[in-house]
């Protein structure tokens, strides 16, 4: 039921997996074992608050491999270790997550923000876990709320964020598809002291303000994506288009932190388009 998928690699938003019904999944190339990858463009902010924006190269991998699921994620993967049966109603998911972050670690375009200092990368190894109602509005739609729990293994921030997500995922017609997600991002507080923070140090070399970031919600995001067929038809492999759209608002210690609020803007946009090809 969630084998139909082709995803941007825009975070969550653009992760969706829509499901059709048994009859057409039969004899596609989503039937079983199958591979989807891509490379896309996004345009992004510099940095978690910037007013900046660069655009940077990602690649895609989707698919199922003996039962197991692979799904991206922003600057990383994840794995569903529950396959779900063919007609269920309700699914679940669970498996691990792994994203690499270069938040502040390179492609500063703001020399104030630059001046404070570069910041290590961040490799994050957790879980995901999820459930999907299949089948809501039409035969072949789904909603599935699911939730990222992540550390950092690289020694930079060394603390915990976690990602509840909600996400509508239905086809338009046999050859395109369209999501709709709605998300948020806690950090705790060795997260916001690593990127909000301002130290003396950072103060005296930056000349901002002294800053001290605190654990909460940091962000809000609402996403919308979709993909098309170049030959019309989803389910017998070949080529796409993909191209999604999010919008992010900055929370709290993340919008107040001079990083945002004096260099940079807590109203966040990205966007993205590529091509996939499903083997």
């Amino acid at each position: 039921m969630r084998k139909l998928a082709l995803a941007a690699g825009l975070g969550v938003a653009l992760s969706a997996t829509p499901g059709l019904a048994q009859d057409m999944m039969e004899g596609s190339k989503l039937d079983g074992d199958y591979l989807i990858v891509g490379l896309g463009g996004v345009y992004m902010p510099s940095y978690r608050g910037s007013d900046d924006y660069t655009i940077t190269p990602f690649p895609i991998v989707k698919g199922e491999l003996g039962g197991i699921g692979i799904n991206p994620r922003a600057g990383g993967i994840a794995l569903d270790l529950i396959p779900d049966a063919d007609d269920a109603k309700i699914g679940f998911s669970f498996g691990p997550t792994v994203t690499y972050s270069a938040n502040r670690a390179r492609g500063i375009k703001d020399r104030v923000v630059r001046a404070a200092g570069k910041l290590n990368e961040a490799v994050e190894v957790g879980a995901t876990a999820g459930i999907t109602g299949y089948k809501l509005l039409n035969p072949y739609d789904s909603l599935t709320l699911s939730a990222d729990v992540r550390w950092d293994v690289a020694k930079a921030y060394k603390g915990m964020i976690w990602t509840p997500n909600l996400t509508y995922t239905t086809p338009l017609s046999k050859g395109s598809f369209v999501a709709l997600n709605v998300g948020a991002r806690h950090v705790d507080g060795k997260y916001a002291r690593y990127y909000y923070s301002v130290t003396p140090g950072q103060s005296f070399a930056s000349g901002l303000p002294t800053y001290n970031a605190r654990k909460g919600w940091e962000s809000i995001t609402a996403g919308l994506a979709g993909a098309y067929d170049l030959d019309g038809n989803l389910l017998n492999g070949g080529f796409s288009v993909f191209a999604g759209v999010a919008y992010t608002k900055m929370l709290n210690d993340a919008k107040d932190t001079p990083y945002t609020s004096l260099r940079g803007d807590d109203n966040q946009w990205l966007g993205g388009v590529g091509v996939a090809y499903t083997f």
